[in-house]
């Protein structure tokens, strides 16, 4: 398509601000809950609550996209996301149960409007080529890390200068500004004369997705690593508390938190940037396996940290490694799926990822509390695990495609 570029261009930029709100409150989260004498179970199934609905809906969203068009979905999207937030701030004003109970309503509500990322995902393979597909989608991974980056600090600054309620005002009001510019600026992709395929029902979706060899074992590698990301999300302010003595009751705990987390982001910016020259040295499934074994080593070193240099170092190789992960799975995902069902496949995938964002905050935010090391133990093993599997099954598979032979 000749006006491809602008459009990721702006495919990128609504995403990126969707995302600066999800970065604003993420850090933050799991310390409000505690300050509101949340237990780690409680704090999880807050978290976790996010993915449920991305879970439920994710392939929803990418089978009426199919059907209407990335761009009303995306609009509807956007503006259900700002309307989550005020809840969050409204929530930040109260106390005990009654905050814990309107933060869960607002962290279902943000997750049903965040499936979105189905249709963002499903909107750059209409107007890529599939050579160029990972490279592609590692802008929504830049997105992500970008989010992170300006989420994070812009929460923990909310924090300091407008009290626990401003980082909610803050992150609704650019949703509500992401809505105004996505209606203003970003066209359909979707093309008329697309074939639409009749919408199967959630287990049909499921089994007719997962019955491609290859697409199956790449959406379980996705929830695999998914999940053991979740541990670092979910515990990381728990865990640099504990073991490095900084009070998040404190706004000025909770700045230091959320400046961790941006660090994170520019790290997975810096990786992602290059994915292109990654993808052509390596191929989309090596650089998988790779990406894994860094994940699971950074992992498995973080539980037993307790100096500030060895937490720098191990938090830039997780977030090298988590950043190069999601970009392949997903090119590959899109080569191997029909055309007129990229909404419904990428649903699939999203739905497994949210899937692991639901388990996988319960089971840290839980472990967590009998040993900071354990989840982080597990997770680190699960990603060692999940790289030999790609080696061993995706590696030897894979077509070389010509992303790789360019």
């Amino acid at each position: 398509m000749k006006n491809r570029r602008p459009q990721l261009g702006i495919i990128f930029l609504t995403v990126f601000i969707d995302l600066i709100g999800f970065g604003i409150v993420l850090p933050l989260l799991p310390l409000y809950s505690k300050n509101f004498g949340a237990s780690g179970f409680t704090i999880g199934v807050i978290m976790g609550i996010y993915s449920l609905m991305q879970f439920l809906f994710s392939p929803f969203w990418g089978q009426w996209s199919d059907r209407i068009g990335r761009r009303p979905l995306l609009l509807f999207s956007t503006f259900g996301a700002a309307i989550s937030y005020v809840v969050f701030a409204l929530g930040s004003g109260c106390s005990g149960n009654t905050a814990l109970l309107i933060f869960l309503f607002a962290r279902a509500l943000a997750g049903f409007c965040g499936a979105n990322i189905t249709v963002a995902q499903a909107y750059i393979a209409d107007i890529t080529p599939p050579e160029k597909r990972s490279k592609s989608m590692a802008l929504i991974g830049i997105a992500f890390g970008l989010g992170f980056i300006f989420g994070p600090m812009i929460g923990g600054w909310s924090t300091v200068h407008f009290g626990f309620a401003g980082a909610g005002w803050v992150a609704a009001s650019l949703c509500a500004a992401n809505f105004i510019g996505t209606y203003f600026l970003l066209p359909e992709s979707l093309k008329p004369t697309s074939e639409h395929v009749k919408p199967r029902p959630r287990f049909t979706q499921w089994m007719h997705t997962l019955s491609h060899p290859r697409i199956g074992l790449l959406i379980g590698v996705f929830f695999l690593s998914t999940f053991c990301f979740t541990t670092f999300e979910v515990t990381l302010g728990l865990l640099v508390g504990k073991n490095l003595g900084i009070d998040f009751k404190q706004p000025a705990g909770m700045k230091m938190v959320t400046y961790l987390f941006a660090y994170c982001g520019i790290i997975g910016v810096i990786v992602q940037g290059g994915m292109g020259r990654f993808v052509k040295k390596l191929g989309e499934a090596k650089l998988i396996a790779f990406s894994m074994v860094l994940v699971a080593i950074s992992l498995g070193w973080l539980g037993f940290i307790h100096h500030w240099p060895e937490l720098w170092i191990a938090l830039a190789l997780l977030s090298a490694g988590s950043g190069l992960v999601r970009p392949p799975v997903f090119g590959l995902i899109s080569i191997l799926a029909p055309a007129n069902e990229q909404g419904a496949t990428i649903g699939v995938a999203q739905s497994a990822g949210s899937l692991a964002r639901i388990t996988g905050p319960v089971f840290a935010a839980t472990l967590f509390e009998f040993h900071p090391a354990w989840p982080y133990m597990v997770s680190g093993t699960l990603a060692f695990v999940v790289a030999i599997l790609v080696w061993q099954w995706i590696v030897p598979a894979h077509p070389v495609t010509a992303a790789v032979e360019a």
